[in-house]
């Protein structure tokens, strides 16, 4: 059984239901929006389906595939999870499970500017792993933050397909787009409806709750040089070396376009380095 559940129907290019500001400032790691959207997410759910249909079985939750910077949804899953275990406990169910779809292939290009035609041929040399046995017998909930054309819920399927999978499957969105009269670049008007620059990203990485992901780090090393030196200078030491691991994790050193922020930051870190050892003794 594969059921489609979102929380939120897009069909207004301009009214979508929720906060734009707060869908941007989400995708670029604010905590605080994740939490909302996360929590919200969970209570739909678990209003409109499992108040009315249980899931008795052992749930699995599942974010959306990521090489090893986590996307958006991750933290927004943690946040859907923690008030699902609430209302499972309370019911006497097992509480969820988690586990990873891992994916091969890393890109620069912006995926919401995209149509539905680009979106497919963009990932569809993708390909997603997950563990198999440790999912018998189990429900699996993936989940992911918006549905616009459905290209990479076709990706889940066709991993599905591989692996053999016969679990109860529901994928769970925030948002989708139903008015299908409306471009897919829409997402992208969500992405950017607060980040203007990067110079808008100030106060969402001070944040105690900030949750880095793999949108900031793209959208700062591919930001034009002039611009991602004032910004980096501004940073404390902590997001900068953070910053520069999780490029460096997700193999974004041999991305060409990337590689002179990349450089500079690398540089940055040997210079305070070097100072911290200096001054030390």
């Amino acid at each position: 059984m594969n059921t489609t559940y979102s929380l939120h129907h897009i069909n207004d290019a301009e009214n979508f239901g929720f906060n734009a500001d707060d869908y941007s400032r989400f995708k670029f790691g604010d905590g605080r929006v994740s939490k909302l959207f996360g929590t919200a997410l969970a209570d739909g759910f678990i209003g409109q389906r499992l108040a009315v249909n249980p899931i008795r079985q052992q749930i699995v939750v599942i974010s959306s595939p990521y090489s090893f910077i986590p996307t958006a949804t991750f933290a927004m899953k943690n946040w859907f999870v923690y008030r699902l275990n609430h209302w499972l406990a309370e019911h006497h169910f097992p509480v969820a499970q988690e586990a990873k779809v891992h994916r091969t292939i890393t890109y620069k290009e912006d995926y919401g500017e995209l149509d539905a035609e680009q979106r497919m041929k963009l990932i569809g040399n993708d390909q997603f792993h997950i563990d198999k046995v440790f999912l018998e017998g189990k429900t699996l909930i993936f989940l992911d933050d918006i549905r616009i054309t459905g290209s990479h819920e076709r990706m889940i399927m066709k991993m599905v397909g591989e692996y053999g999978l016969t679990n109860d499957i529901y994928m769970l969105y925030f948002a989708e787009l139903v008015n299908k009269n409306i471009h897919p670049n829409v997402e992208n008007h969500l992405n950017y409806h607060h980040v203007k620059s990067v110079f808008h990203l100030k106060d969402i990485i001070k944040a105690p709750d900030f949750c880095i992901n793999t949108r900031i780090v793209k959208y700062i090393l591919n930001y034009d040089f002039d611009s991602f030196c004032v910004f980096i200078q501004e940073q404390n030491n902590t997001f900068t070396e953070q910053l520069y691991n999780m490029a460096l994790g997700n193999g974004y050193h041999t991305i060409e376009a990337y590689s002179q922020n990349l450089n500079h930051i690398k540089k940055r870190l040997l210079l305070d380095n070097y100072k911290l050892i200096e001054y030390g003794n």
